[in-house]
């Protein structure tokens, strides 16, 4: 009998959602002003989060299915500033609270700093649209 496979593993769409908010932050970091990419990829971030906070969810879940609820819990605690953060970033790029953003962006920088980022995977057609997609969004 061959194994089912439901979809990519929330693990590993974690990671990939990591790295995505690393690439996005070092581009970010090293822009002098906010310009209309920089929108698009704070928006990006925001998507990312909210993916990996998803991702959390469906892990713990799995979890208290098997009566794990404790390690369920720890890992929704150590997981609890992803939607925060992304909350905070959201109601920054709505209320064009600008001055906010290097504050927010550089309070998210340390959670990636265990990801190298040598060369760019990432591609621009990743993020173009996205502001305009989130502003459209509720």
């Amino acid at each position: 009998m061959s194994r089912l496979l439901n979809g990519p593993n929330p693990g590993t769409e974690r990671n990939q959602l990591r790295r995505t908010i690393a690439e996005a932050l070092r581009h970010l970091l090293s822009k002098k002003n906010l310009d209309d990419e920089a929108k698009d990829m704070v928006a990006l971030i925001i998507y990312s989060l909210h993916g990996i906070a998803e991702g959390v969810d469906q892990s713990a879940t799995a979890w208290e299915k098997r009566d794990y609820f404790l390690k369920a819990d720890r890992f929704r605690q150590e997981w609890a500033w992803v939607e925060t953060s992304a909350n905070r970033l959201e109601m920054i790029l709505r209320g064009q609270l600008w001055p906010d953003l290097p504050a927010a962006l550089m309070e998210l920088a340390p959670r990636f700093g265990d990801i190298t980022v040598t060369k760019f995977v990432r591609s621009e057609a990743m993020w173009k649209g996205r502001y305009q997609q989130l502003m459209a969004q509720k």
